[in-house]
């Protein structure tokens, strides 16, 4: 168990009725990157141990987008997230005071961070970005941060703008859809996202790849990588900071013990292999936070 998270609720003795009297339902808003189905019974293990810890009624709701999820944080209708970087960058720039960051994934080596994978077919004969010039490149989707604002910025950088390198630049619409793109020869390669340990051919340890291999849905055998982003802070745990103090505190708690107390279930919410659940922080984001407002200025 977390001993930084351990002390934070040390001093909450409410249990599930008293809790259920500070609130009537808790909301839980899960990200694209598979299908709505494959999320929430990803999650229903998870779902089901917040509902018995607060007393009252929680649901999983699973957006078509990322803005889904961050309009119902920025709104009142969602009461917890695991965003991306930039998904948590989106609101916190449009309402400061809606959301607090709480936890965020720690993998197997300790590290919090993930990266931006390009991949292609092994049979397309792409083995780099340069052998995709001119050709259909996907990108998830526009709130995405390893799937968009990562690797466009990084990959715009070193080939200017990414619409005259490219044939083509088109939004799948999240990392289940771009790994299936090009796995059926939609796409001629694109981006997703993975923590880089572990194997190729399982998908890594955790991410989108791992998901859709778990899942049957790509072998991975049959793509390759061609590019890799530098390391991206992973997304934030985020809480809606209206609510009471007892509430936040008992759901961070339970998240950050789950690998702990029930790592299938924690395999499930965490894509794949990882070591925990960590305390994170506003300020670990400040990098992303900059690129975002500079995206959004542009």
């Amino acid at each position: 168990m977390n001993q930084f998270i351990l002390a934070l609720v040390a001093t909450t003795a409410l249990t599930g009725p008293a809790l259920a009297q500070a609130i009537t339902e808790f909301n839980i808003g899960i990200i694209g990157g598979e299908n709505a189905q494959d999320r929430m019974t990803s999650n229903e293990c998870y779902r089901k141990k917040i509902e018995e810890a607060l007393g009252v009624p929680v649901k999983l709701f699973t957006p078509a987008d990322y803005d889904g999820v961050i309009q119902g944080l920025l709104g009142g209708t969602i009461d917890w997230a695991w965003l991306g970087a930039s998904g948590y960058a989106k609101t916190y720039l449009t309402d400061p005071d809606a959301v607090e960051v709480r936890l965020t994934k720690q993998n197997a080596d300790g590290s919090t961070g993930y990266y931006s994978i390009g991949f292609a077919r092994r049979d397309s004969g792409i083995t780099s970005i340069d052998d995709a010039r001119g050709k259909i490149f996907a990108f998830g989707e526009p709130n995405s941060t390893s799937g968009y604002l990562v690797p466009g910025a990084e990959l715009m950088e070193e080939y200017g703008p990414l619409e005259d390198f490219f044939g083509e630049v088109k939004f799948s619409g999240g990392h289940e859809q771009t790994i299936i793109g090009v796995a059926n020869g939609d796409f001629a390669a694109g981006v997703s996202w993975a923590d880089g340990l572990g194997n190729w051919e399982d998908g890594f340890n955790s991410g989108a790849f791992r998901k859709a291999a778990d899942s049957g849905l790509v072998d991975m055998n049959e793509i390759v990588e061609i590019w890799r982003s530098r390391l991206i802070p992973e997304g934030p745990m985020v809480v809606r900071k209206a609510l009471p103090a007892e509430v936040k505190d008992k759901v961070t708690q339970i998240t950050a013990d789950l690998w702990e107390q029930d790592p299938e279930c924690a395999y499930g919410v965490a894509n794949g292999e990882a070591r925990d659940f960590v305390p994170a922080t506003h300020d670990d984001y400040l990098g992303i936070l900059a690129a975002r407002k500079l995206q959004d200025d542009q």
